[in-house]
C-alpha cells in the first residue's frame, strides 16, 4: 500500500505512514493494515518491539480521512461510518493492549485518528515541533479512538479543558497531560530507530530521552481546575462567564466555535470514565456517540463547515452552549443494545 509502509527490519516491526502531502491522514485501509500487522507480530519471536513513525516534518498523523464519511452520511448510508469506527476502535484497542513495547515518534501534528495510532503505545516520543490535540468537538464529534481515556486520566480537569477547547499541546504539555512519555530531539531519531531495529532493546528510548520542555498548561492548572470542575458543560460555561479574566474570555471564545452537544457529551464522558478506567470502556462509550453521530449529532454539519464548504460557520443544533438539555446528552450516550461495540469477542 502506497500510503503506509509495513515491514520487519531487524528486531523491529516497522510501521511508517507515507502520506506526507496529506499530513499522513489515516484512511480506512491504512487502519486495517496496521491491525493486520499487529496480529502478525503478536506471536512472532523475531519481532521484539514495534516502531511507528511517519514521513515528513509537518505531521505524524493529522487525523482521519473524513470526506468519505461525509459523503456516505449525507446519502443516508450510516452503516459505512459505523463499520469504519468499529474497525478503527478494534485496532486502537489492540495497540493499547499489545504485549510487546510499542514505540511511536510523533513529530508535527498528531490529532484525532493520529492520537489513536500514536498515543496508545508504551513509549510515546515527542520532539521540538510536536503538536498534539483532540479537535473533534470542532466538527461535532467527541474525542474518540481511545483519546477520551487519555483525557480522563489527565491531571485535575485538564481532560475537560483539552476536550472542549481542542487546545494544541506542545511537547511539554503533551507529556504533562499523558499523551506522550519522552522528549527526544528530532535530530536524534534516526540513531534511536537504528538502535531499536538492530537490538530490539526498548530501553534505548530511556537512554535517548532528555528533560521535557516547559509545560505552559501547568501554570493554568488552578484556573482550569476551578472553572472546569462542574458536573455539566453548563456549569463550566456559567463559571467562565462569571469571570472576566483573560483566561476565561479566551476560553469562552474558543469554545463558542465548537459543537455544544459534542462538548456536553465530552464532559459527561470524562466523568463516567473516571469510574470505568479502561480502554475498552472508553471505546465502548465513544462508539455510543459515533454510531449515532451522522444521523443525530452535529457531525455532518461540522464537516461541511470545516472541510467541504470551508465557510467556518457551522449551524449547531443548540444555540447556547450553557443550555444543552441533559436528555440530549443521554440520547447520544445511552447503551446501543445489540449494536454495541463488541471488542471482547472481536479481540479474542
Amino acid at each position: 500500500m502506497s500510503d503506509i509502509d509495513i515491514r520487519k527490519t531487524g528486531r523491529a516491526g516497522r510501521i511508517t505512514l507515507t502520506r506526507a502531502k496529506a499530513l499522513n491522514a489515516l484512511s480506512y485501509p491504512m487502519s486495517l493494515a496496521v491491525e493486520a500487522a499487529l496480529d502478525d507480530w503478536r506471536n512472532d519471536d523475531e519481532v521484539a518491539v514495534i516502531v511507528i513513525d511517519a514521513e515528513g516534518d509537518r505531521a505524524f498523523c493529522a487525523g482521519g480521512d473524513l470526506t468519505v464519511m461525509y459523503e456516505t452520511g449525507r446519502a443516508g448510508d450510516f452503516a459505512f461510518g459505523q463499520k469504519f469506527w468499529r474497525d478503527e476502535y478494534r485496532m486502537n484497542a489492540k495497540l493499547f493492549e499489545f504485549p510487546k513495547p510499542v514505540i511511536s515518534l510523533l513529530q508535527g501534528f498528531t490529532m484525532g485518528g493520529g492520537v489513536g495510532l500514536g498515543c496508545h503505545g508504551s513509549h510515546r516520543i515527542v520532539c521540538e515541533n510536536s503538536q498534539i490535540a483532540m479537535p473533534e468537538c470542532g466538527i461535532g464529534l467527541v474525542p474518540d479512538v481511545g483519546g477520551s481515556l487519555i483525557l480522563s486520566r489527565a491531571p485535575g480537569r485538564l481532560g475537560e479543558y483539552l476536550g472542549c477547547t481542542a487546545t494544541r499541546m506542545g511537547p511539554g504539555d503533551a507529556i504533562l497531560a499523558g499523551f506522550a512519555d519522552y522528549y527526544v530531539p528530532r535530530a536524534d531519531w534516526p540513531a534511536l530507530i537504528a538502535t531499536l531495529e538492530d537490538t530490539g532493546d526498548w530501553q534505548a528510548v530511556d537512554r535517548a530521552a532528555q528533560p521535557a520542555p516547559e509545560a505552559p498548561l501547568a501554570a493554568l492548572r488552578p484556573k482550569i481546575d476551578a472553572h472546569f470542575g462542574g458536573e455539566t458543560l453548563g456549569d463550566i460555561v456559567r463559571a467562565l462567564r462569571q469571570d472576566n479574566s483573560d483566561f476565561a474570555v479566551a476560553t469562552l471564545e474558543t469554545m463558542s466555535r465548537n459543537s455544544p452537544l459534542a462538548m456536553a457529551c465530552t464532559v459527561e464522558m470524562m466523568h463516567r470514565l473516571r469510574g470505568r478506567d479502561t480502554i475498552r470502556a472508553a471505546l465502548e462509550q465513544e462508539y455510543r456517540f459515533t454510531h449515532r453521530a451522522p444521523e443525530h449529532s452535529d457531525f455532518l454539519e461540522g464537516i461541511r463547515a470545516a472541510i467541504i464548504d470551508k465557510d467556518k460557520s457551522p449551524r449547531w443544533q443548540h444555540p447556547d452552549m450553557a443550555n444543552v438539555p441533559a436528555v440530549d446528552v443521554s440520547r447520544m450516550l445511552m447503551p446501543l443494545g445489540a449494536e454495541a461495540l463488541k471488542l471482547e469477542e472481536e479481540l479474542a
